[in-house]
């Protein structure tokens, strides 16, 4: 059992080949998600890697998929996954996470891990028989590209599309904190991709029915010295929230864009930060995790998720949330 990533003077190759020791031709494997391109093609990934070492491999979600592209991305690349409502326990004999850790969602805690691959920094006791975490990589499917190229497998088409379109996503095109080796994954990669799918999958981003969540934000939006915020009350997927924080990351004269709402029984905050100074991981940790919620990310991107019962009797309410935000966020520089 590991509790520590791999030292870096273990070769990919040496990781490869421990990789498949973790497994055998009668496990059937179950791998876990949240689901978004990154994650998808590192499990879409993983599963090609093990697919002669096991008998059968599952991908199981454990979010809602309502983004227009994410929806085109799994359709347009036949993304084999279920939601985990779908799980039948009794059949999965192993288990493995990608692109997450187990305390970054309580969904994911209650079981034990043979493989966990990520690249989020660790902040919580992690264990599992084969442990792989690069915290330095801009994309979960970067790593997953070099265990390929260490078991000289050729990524077809789709999964080759599908990595390349994780690494553009979660690097925003490379303008997110990256390392030398999300750049060489992209250049492998892009010698094997589906040229038309991926412009079909970029293509997908606007939607008509998302055009009032651009409007209710635009009319709510605050500027807080050089912060862009905006309170979206409650919302459908958390995905709005995502995409109205990098929509107005765009302006160029604001160093944050905080976007938050009520999602069930959460409220989720959404910080994307320009690059210049300051880190969205470490922010969202220090402003956050003390409401019994989970909070973190990368120096670019990250999120907060507050329980609402642990917060309500502070705000006064749902109607407080958004001055609760707007006051926590004013310590920020």
């Amino acid at each position: 059992m590991m509790k520590a990533p791999f030292p870096k003077s273990i070769s990919n190759t040496q990781k490869y080949k421990r990789l498949l020791e973790v497994v055998d031709v009668s496990d059937t494997l179950g791998i876990l998600i949240n689901a978004d391109p990154d994650s998808m093609a590192s499990a879409m990934a993983l599963k090609r890697i093990l697919r002669n070492k096991v008998r059968r491999t599952f991908i199981y979600r454990i979010n809602s998929i309502k983004r227009a592209d994410n929806l085109a991305f799994v359709n347009l690349l036949t993304v084999d996954q279920k939601h985990i409502r779908y799980l039948n326990r009794s059949l999965i004999s192993k288990w493995a996470l990608v692109d997450s850790q187990p305390h970054h969602n309580k969904q994911f805690m209650d079981r034990n891990y043979s493989i966990i691959l990520d690249h989020h920094p660790v902040t919580a006791p992690i264990k599992a028989d084969f442990l792989d975490i690069r915290e330095d990589y801009g994309a979960n499917s970067s790593l997953l590209t070099e265990y390929l190229k260490a078991g000289k497998i050729k990524p077809p088409p789709k999964l080759a599309t599908a990595l390349f379109y994780g690494i553009k996503t979660d690097t925003n095109n490379f303008l997110r904190e990256t390392h030398p080796h999300d750049i060489a994954a992209f250049k492998y990669l892009y010698q094997f991709i589906n040229m038309s799918i991926l412009k079909r999958i970029e293509s997908s981003e606007m939607t008509r029915s998302m055009l009032p969540y651009y409007r209710q934000a635009i009319e709510r939006l605050h500027f807080i010295k050089d912060i862009a915020y905006v309170h979206m009350d409650r919302i459908d997927s958390p995905d709005t929230l995502v995409l109205m924080a990098d929509f107005f990351l765009n302006i160029v004269e604001i160093e944050w864009s905080i976007v938050s709402g009520v999602y069930k029984d959460k409220l989720i905050v959404i910080l994307r930060n320009a690059g210049f100074h300051g880190d969205a991981g470490k922010t969202a940790e220090a402003l956050f995790e003390g409401w019994s919620g989970s909070a973190g990310g990368h120096r670019n991107a990250a999120r907060a998720e507050i329980p609402l019962h642990s917060i309500l009797d502070f705000t006064g309410g749902e109607s407080g949330l958004e001055s609760f935000v707007r006051r926590t966020i004013k310590s920020i520089n």
